[in-house]
């Protein structure tokens, strides 16, 4: 078969055999006798075999290797072709990622595209200081868009550039980055689920609070606490029962003492959750520093109820809590 059937019938142009001869990848084994290249049915097989494993990434040297080397084995190419594929995938899915956050600023013109460029890669710094710069310019007329900052801060481990980035999302509205927010209390990562109630606990707006009324029934304490006290501070009476569970645990029990004393804002509500402290007290698995710690919450908490309740604390077997109680009596009474 001469040289053009053979491209023809193998889609591998005329000039692509005459490399491939040239490199001696392949070898017409024959010749007409007006001297053109004649390919065998072997000739054609190899010609196919190229191009399979071309087809896999393998450059023309490792072609040859592969198919001329005896004891060649390809375990070795396999397993270097999986990993420069991965890395290509991963720096064009970087890439893509990074187009499409240009693409949700909606540059103007190309001293816009440049400035989100250097956000972004300032965002990507190692140096906090850079990270911090770049948080607080994207807050100002040069926002970066909201899954930018959301990526960022899901991702951030100092604490100040994560404030900044927070700051920053809330200056931002903050609504777009809801979704991903929302899916990030269910990342693996316990670290990612904490900043993720973070983040949402600092959004304002319905759309946050009733996220953050789903996240009371996560499993991750740490979530049910961010959402608890964010909730509390905005007199959501939904948190009242995670907040008391915060203070029995010593997970930040202060905090949760102090969204319950604003939830204490009238009679009834404050005389519901002096009910709550009280019944937690007198339960039997409440041990010693728990209720130290729930008599310590009632000092927040106006009313009859809690003051009844600090009357009969002051007689309590547990020494610690009666000189609370005793204490907290005296800082009611005084004028």
């Amino acid at each position: 078969m001469l040289i053009g059937e053979v491209a023809r019938r193998s889609g591998v142009s005329a000039r692509m055999l005459r490399h491939y001869e040239t490199l001696g990848l392949v070898r017409p084994s024959e010749r007409t006798g007006s001297g053109y290249r004649e390919y065998s049915g072997d000739d054609i097989r190899r010609i196919f075999h190229i191009e399979s494993l071309r087809s896999l990434g393998l450059s023309l040297r490792e072609i040859g290797r592969a198919l001329d080397e005896r004891g060649f084995t390809p375990s070795a190419l396999v397993g270097d072709l999986i990993r420069q594929t991965r890395e290509r995938i991963a720096a064009e899915t970087e890439l893509l990622t990074r187009l499409n956050r240009i693409d949700a600023a909606d540059p103007g013109d190309w001293e816009e595209v440049l400035q989100v460029v250097a956000l972004l890669q300032a965002l990507s710094s190692k140096s906090v200081d850079a990270r911090q710069r770049a948080a607080l310019s994207s807050g100002g007329q040069d926002a970066l868009p909201v899954e930018a900052l959301v990526e960022a801060v899901l991702s951030e481990t100092d604490t100040n550039v994560a404030g900044a980035l927070r700051w920053a999302l809330v200056r931002s509205g903050g609504a777009d980055g809801l979704p991903l927010l929302v899916e990030a209390l269910d990342s693996p990562a316990a670290a990612v689920r904490e900043r993720a109630a973070q983040c949402l606990a600092e959004l304002p707006g319905e759309e946050a609070a009733a996220e953050l009324r789903r996240a009371l029934a996560s499993a991750d304490a740490g979530v049910r606490g961010r959402a608890a006290v964010a909730l509390g501070n905005r007199g959501v009476a939904d948190a009242v029962p995670t907040l008391i569970d915060m203070i029995v645990a010593g997970r930040n029990d202060t905090d949760a003492a102090d969204a319950l004393s604003v939830l204490a804002s009238d009679t009834a509500s404050a005389d519901r959750i002096a009910a709550g402290l009280v019944d937690r007290l007198a339960h039997a698995a409440t041990e010693g520093p728990a209720r130290g710690r729930l008599t310590q919450a009632l000092a927040g908490i106006p009313g009859a109820t809690a003051s009844h309740a600090l009357v009969e604390l002051s007689a309590d077997e547990d020494r610690a809590v009666a000189l609370t109680a005793v204490y907290l009596l005296r800082l009611r009474e005084a004028p």
